[in-house]
């Protein structure tokens, strides 16, 4: 089977069998598809931040960035917490490992593929400077 019918048929098996898995990288990627998500994202791979700390880089009201936090809490990217009157937001990291997993057979796939595109341009090079370059004429 080749390596394109196998990554669709795994995809379909996949979804079939765990719809709400799927369904949770559907938001997921959705939540990722706002440059602004994105970026807030960013900013939480350093450690849990409050929401004006989160909002300081943007150029946003509060209930805007209040709307795209929840958008990424309902993906299930990041997760609310309490201290006191704060409401901290940190990275939720299963959430992200199901979107490289579900990513991971593109990627070997691409990879393979450029792999032998390197292979193949070297060969052709190796040829080409065997026959003495490509502008080698014999007057």
């Amino acid at each position: 089977m080749p390596v394109d019918s196998y990554i669709a048929n795994w995809q379909y098996t996949r979804m079939v069998n765990n719809a709400s898995s799927i369904d949770g990288l559907n938001r997921a990627f959705a939540a990722l598809a706002d440059p602004t998500r994105r970026a807030i994202l960013t900013q939480l791979i350093a450690g849990e931040a409050s929401v004006s700390a989160l909002a300081r880089p943007f150029r946003l009201a509060q209930p805007t960035i209040s709307k795209h936090l929840k958008v990424l809490e309902d993906a299930g990217l990041i997760v609310r917490g309490r201290d006191a009157q704060r409401r901290p937001r940190q990275l939720l990291s299963a959430q992200l490992k199901e979107i490289a997993e579900w990513i991971e057979p593109f990627r070997r796939q691409w990879e393979a593929r450029f792999s032998n595109l390197e292979n193949y341009l070297e060969t052709m090079n190796k040829g080409e400077k065997k026959r003495g370059g490509r502008n080698n004429n014999k007057s």
